[in-house]
């Protein structure tokens, strides 16, 4: 279902009954307002900037006269929700670096910036006074009669209706009166399809299909990580439910099958307690590792840093780690990481030949860098497995990015980065 604009509204019967005349109105006013502000804006910025050219106060000058059109293509674009609720997206990027440079740099480098001074323009100098005259005329002449019982009463004797004219009776006041109550439904139809014109000129003109492009692009990488949230939350339940409810059963069948164990030792069923409680301890050990796999208690108690000295504890090779991490990564980072960390130390284990490897890494510019090198014949791939394809694909939701060198030969040396704020 689409927004409600005022142009879906003007084709129904209960439009001159609902509030959306009204947001014309406001609309086509508030834009006469702001296009005289932005007309004296314009001159007083070109007269001043060339005035003062030869100073070096004139460039700054005809800078802002540049950048003139993008605080008014915001108030545009939120102005332009009285009569249209479909949000117009904003095309501008975020500057690559902090402070007034890298932001008029990025702002002087965008094609948008240059649309909206041509909108600036257009709007000072041409849209502005035709939306006046429009809204004018309907409140001059609406206004004008309706006023006409008023201004009978103050003068006495008579009163000249628009100038056009003149009423000397009660009666004829209030008919002109009642003429303008009646034109006001019948001018709202023109006031409200100008001013959907308007509002698509608007939206033609701001609009920018690579702004558009980006919003969607934005929005699909927030659903991905809302997606990867729930993922994990899911990965949460399954791995409190085994650890509260199906390993708890199974520790006490194991009791329970040694306490019947001891009261059958020299029974026909004591072997066969014996290899019941020997099948209930090896699928005790087996959710165990399961649940570890899920989600490693460990990393959501201690951090990063013990997980992965855990996984160097349990690795069939001797792996040393080098982790220095001064505060905690978000909670959905250190996930992602430490599981890739796991596919990597497993591929070293199955895979490479190595007889060693190694876990370094740390926060650098506001990015975690970790790296898992290993001394083996090397020739490892992205392309081939589901693993390291894996690996990649669940950083890259969150803006990082996996690096593989192994040449033949090796080392091999996988490299994560990811964007990580310390805040």
């Amino acid at each position: 279902m689409h927004p409600p604009t005022i142009w879906t509204r003007l084709h129904l019967r209960r439009y001159v009954r609902s509030g959306w005349p009204w947001r014309a109105a406001l609309y086509l006013l508030s834009s006469a307002i702001l296009g005289l502000i932005t007309l004296l804006t314009l001159v007083l910025l070109a007269v001043a900037g060339s005035v003062l050219t030869v100073v070096v106060v004139g460039l700054p000058l005809l800078l802002v006269l540049v950048l003139t059109g993008v605080p008014l293509a915001s108030v545009e674009r939120r102005r332009l929700r009285l009569i249209d609720s479909e949000p117009l997206a904003d095309p501008h990027r975020e500057p690559d670096h902090t402070g007034l440079t890298a932001w008029l740099r990025t702002r002087l480098q965008e094609r948008a910036t240059w649309r909206e001074l041509g909108y600036a323009v257009l709007f000072g100098f041409l849209l502005w006074p035709l939306e006046a005259l429009v809204v004018g005329s309907v409140l001059l002449v609406c206004g004008g009669l309706l006023a006409t019982p008023v201004m009978l009463a103050v003068d006495g004797e008579e009163a000249r209706v628009l100038k056009m004219w003149i009423v000397d009776s009660r009666p004829g006041a209030l008919g002109a009166a009642l003429a303008g109550l009646l034109l006001l439904p019948v001018f709202s139809y023109p006031l409200g399809a100008i001013a959907a014109g308007r509002a698509a000129l608007t939206r033609f003109l701001l609009a920018s299909p690579t702004g558009e492009l980006n919003s969607k692009i934005k929005e699909l990488g927030r659903s991905r990580v809302r997606l990867v949230d729930a993922f994990e939350a899911e990965r949460r339940r399954i791995e409190r439910d085994l650890h509260d409810g199906a390993q708890q059963r199974l520790v006490a069948l194991s009791m329970t099958l040694g306490l019947a164990r001891l009261d059958a030792a020299d029974g026909p069923l004591g072997p066969v307690l014996a290899k019941a409680q020997d099948e209930a301890a090896t699928a005790l050990v087996e959710i165990r590792e399961l649940i570890r796999g899920i989600h490693p208690q460990v990393l959501t108690d201690r951090g990063l840093v013990a997980a992965v000295e855990d996984l160097a504890d349990r690795s069939t090779i001797p792996v040393d780690v080098d982790l220095d991490l001064p505060v905690r990564p978000p909670e959905a980072i250190e996930t992602a990481v430490y599981f890739a960390v796991s596919e990597a130390l497993a591929n070293v284990a199955k895979h490479s030949g190595a007889s060693r490897a190694v876990v370094r890494g740390g926060l650098d510019e506001g990015q975690l860098a970790v790296e898992v090198e290993d001394d083996g014949h090397g020739g490892a791939d992205t392309g081939r497995g589901t693993g390291l394809q894996g690996v990649a694909d669940r950083v890259s939701v969150l803006d990082g990015r996996l690096q593989v060198s192994s040449p033949p030969g090796g080392p091999t040396v996988f490299r994560l980065l990811v964007p990580c704020s310390t805040a």
